[in-house]
């Protein structure tokens, strides 16, 4: 049934979403956001208060429906009258540098871990007389403080 021969009743019953779907099947062509607003707008005798308060949240509602589709020239069409054109470039040497990117980063670390390993079999570090006295603290030797000492 086409819009303009529903009652406003009938219309009311429908969502912004679907009332903008309704008309660009109609129209059979893409609108902008304002155009497609003001024609619901009409439909619905929404005063222009009402459009200059709403259309924000329908400019919302269109970016995030999949039913809709923003064109190049800022129109809304239905995105089932659109089809997605993807194309896929030849990336066989790019994949090649990764690889041999990663081969490298791989070579690397592993030189790192045996390095890592070197210096924890190097006994050196446990020969350091500083170390040594930290083993002759005595508990008795430590002394609690309060805050009031801290100050």
């Amino acid at each position: 049934m086409k819009l303009s021969k529903m009652s406003k009743e009938e219309l009311e019953l429908y969502s912004y979403t679907d009332l903008a779907a309704m008309i660009l099947k109609e129209e059979k062509k893409s609108l902008n956001t304002a155009e497609l607003f003001k024609k619901i707008c009409k439909l619905l005798s929404l005063s222009d208060e009402e459009y200059a308060s709403k259309i924000g949240d329908f400019y919302t509602t269109l970016t995030t429906d999949k039913t809709f589709i923003l064109l190049d020239d800022a129109t809304w069409d239905l995105r089932d009258r659109h089809s997605v054109k993807v194309t896929l470039e030849d990336e066989t040497e790019d994949e090649e540098d990764l690889t041999e990117t990663e081969e490298e980063l791989d070579d690397e670390l592993d030189d790192m871990a045996s390095e890592d390993m070197h210096d924890m079999d190097d006994d050196s570090d446990l020969d350091d007389p500083d170390l040594d006295d930290v083993d002759d603290v005595d508990d008795d030797d430590l002394t609690i403080l309060d805050e009031e000492d801290l100050d």
